[in-house]
This record gives C-alpha cells, structure tokens and sequence, in this order.
C-alpha cells in the first residue's frame, strides 16, 4: 500500500538540515522550501499509461516522486519459536532527473533514502525497531536493476541470481541474514500493476509483488542466534500522488496461506469514516495465477482494539475478512500486540499476524503482516 505520509516527514525532516561544505568552497544547497512547492513539476503521475517492464522496474524510478521496496516475513526456527521482520528502503524524489545538478560535489542528488528495519521476537515478547536516512552519493544508498540491488549503508536486499536474494541488516545487537527464493514469481496488482487509490486517475501507483519468497537464514538479538526458516513478502511502489486529501490512513494486509495460495487486501480510511470505492487487493491461488479484487468483492470488520503504552494511540487488533470470490472467512489477529512503530518524525503498527477460517468450504490458515496508518497522531498525508 502507498506509504506516502512518510515522504512528507521526510520532506520536513530535510528541511532543517543546515547547508553542507567542501573542503574548498561552500556548496550552493538547494532551498528545501522551494523544492517542496515545485515538487509536482517534472514529476511522472502513475496514470496507467506505461507498462510494467522486468527486471527494469526493480529499480529506482527517479521520474516518479517516491518509491519504496518492501519486505515483510514470518519465520520460525525448528523447535517452533516464532519471529517477525520488516526491512523497507524508501526512496524521495526532492528534484526532477531533468533537473542538471551542479558538478563540485558527489553529495548533490535528485533524490533522499530512508529505511526501516524491526524484527518481532514473540518467544521474548519483544519488538525492536530501527529507521535510517541518507542521501545516496556517494555510494551510500540507492537502488538499481541489473543485477538488483537496494540498500541504505549496510542495510541490503541484493540479487544473488535471477529468483535468488540476500537480505542483510543490522543494528543495536539485532541482526538479520537471509536468502530469499522467489516460488510463486512477479504479480502485478491491480490492472497490470496500475493501481489506483483515489478519484483521479492519477491518484494511483505502479504496484507489484512477490508474495512468496521461501526465506532460510538467521536472526542474532543480543548476541543469541537462531536458525530460521519461512516466507517473506515483498512489495515495489513507485508513484507521484497517490492519495486523496479526504483519506486519513489505511489498513494493509498481506497473507501466505500454509496451502499456497495468498492474499494481499488495503482499505483507504475517510475523514467521515467510511472507507473509500478505491481499496482493493489481489488473491493468488497456489499455482501463482491471480484475480483483482474490488472493494464490493471485500468486507473487513474489526472484533478488537489495543492501545499504545508508548503513544496511547488506538489500533485494531483483530479483523473478520469476508472475500467473496474465492469464498473465504478469515479470523486474523497479531502474533503479539507491542508492534508499533514510533519514531519522532512517524508512528505506525505494522506487525506480523496469524490466521484462520474456510476458503470454498475447506479450513486455510496461516501468516502476515498488517500495516496500520493514521492511529497515532496526525499523519501529513498529501
């Protein structure tokens, strides 16, 4: 789901940066006040115009205003303790790539990084979690295709082979190895990953996935490591102005039956408390083909709620999910319910859950991830 409060924090963040200096000169920053109001010029909308292209669109995509590659997993080890992970590199576009930057200095760029990394650790009852911000030269963040690679300093997602990934981070004594094998390949949401999100046909994203990615490896915290195994998600957004100024946040589910098949489902939230005619999903069957599903084909209610001890925001914290082609009835709630993220520029739950219910009369169940926005304070959406 389009992330795109965080693009805007980021923006404020900039804004009190002071001006950086060479060893020689001082270095003519750009105004940060200015870029943000001229933002939208030469900026690409994600209008459904362009098609999605592989392994090209892996990459950045520095024509749109802001991206992001995303990772969710489940992982067990093999006595059966249970462990959570997200690890998320965001891209911001402050200027347009037809924008010429001056030449005396590597750090000048079109465009900012941030991440986030946190792992769930349910055995212990502990949520840690992690964000970082850089500007990409030189060297230090950015994303490329060919071979794919994101990262943020030492914070990696990197193409090992075609299908084949490591994901590696580390902070504060937890840690994270993985290798990803892509099993189920590339969907595109919504219509050939042209994915709107609000009235205008450029309130929308690029959007695909690659929602089962069978994931080997190991998670140290606090000096202890565990061999782990199990199924991580992942998500590529790349956009201009993907929301309506009346939606206040969303709800974002991704879920990976035990069976096969998966599901990724968001509901757009209003300021008058409705949820808005543009959220939808996608439902892949466990041969990888998939079917869109609209928001008439979808009901999402909500059977419980927990409150923050660290912001006093309130989140849900169990969810009745009615599909109705394939006809499902899924019960979800959270591995624990401590996973919120709460950052002095951002705060937002997202954390791994665990299901169960019928689908087409037989019993499904297995994991996710949840993402909760715009609960815990205000959330600058555009």
């Amino acid at each position: 789901m389009a992330r795109n409060f965080l693009l805007l924090i980021l923006i404020s963040l900039l804004a009190s940066c002071t001006p950086t200096k060479s060893p020689s000169a001082e270095v003519q920053v750009p105004d940060i006040n200015r870029i943000n109001n001229e933002i939208p010029a030469g900026f690409v909308a994600a209008d459904g115009s362009r098609p999605i292209t592989f392994p090209q669109d892996f990459g950045a995509h520095e024509d749109f205003r802001t991206e992001w590659w995303y990772y969710t997993g489940n992982l067990q080890t093999s006595d059966g303790q249970h462990f959570g992970f997200e690890l998320t590199i965001f891209r911001v576009g402050l200027l347009p790539p037809t924008v010429e930057l001056p030449a005396d200095s590597k750090w000048y760029g079109h465009s900012l990084y941030f991440a986030h990394f946190a792992v769930s650790d349910i055995g212990n009852n502990k949520f840690y979690a992690f964000e970082r911000y850089s500007r990409p030269g030189p060297g230090l963040a950015g994303a490329q295709a060919q071979p794919y690679h994101a990262w943020l300093e030492d914070w990696n997602i990197t193409e090992q082979k075609p299908g084949k990934y490591r994901l590696q981070a580390e902070q504060e004594g937890v840690k994270i190895d993985l290798s990803l094998a892509d099993e189920m390949g590339v969907i595109l949401n919504g219509q050939n990953g042209y994915s709107r999100k609000g009235k205008s046909p450029s309130n929308a994203s690029y959007y695909f996935s690659q929602p089962r990615l069978e994931s080997d490896g190991s998670i140290q915290i606090n000096g202890k490591q565990y061999q782990v195994n199990g199924l991580t998600w992942m998500d590529h957004e790349f956009s201009t102005n993907a929301m309506d100024p009346d939606q206040i946040g969303w709800d974002w589910f991704s879920l990976q039956f035990d069976e096969g098949p998966a599901l990724m489902l968001f509901q757009l939230r209003q300021k008058n408390g409705k949820i808005s005619d543009a959220s939808s999903g996608t439902y892949i069957n466990a041969q990888g083909k998939s079917r869109s599903i609209y928001n008439t084909g979808f009901e999402i209610t909500v059977q419980g709620n927990w409150r923050s001890p660290h912001t006093q925001a309130v989140y849900p914290d169990a969810w009745q999910i009615r599909l109705s082609q394939p006809n499902c009835l899924l019960q979800a709630h959270p591995w624990m319910a401590d996973q919120e993220l709460h950052f002095p520029d951002v705060t937002y739950w997202e954390g791994t859950v665990q299901f169960e219910g019928t689908c087409d009369g037989s019993q499904v169940q297995g994991n996710g991830y949840i993402e909760l926005t715009g609960y815990g304070g205000k959330v600058p959406l555009p």
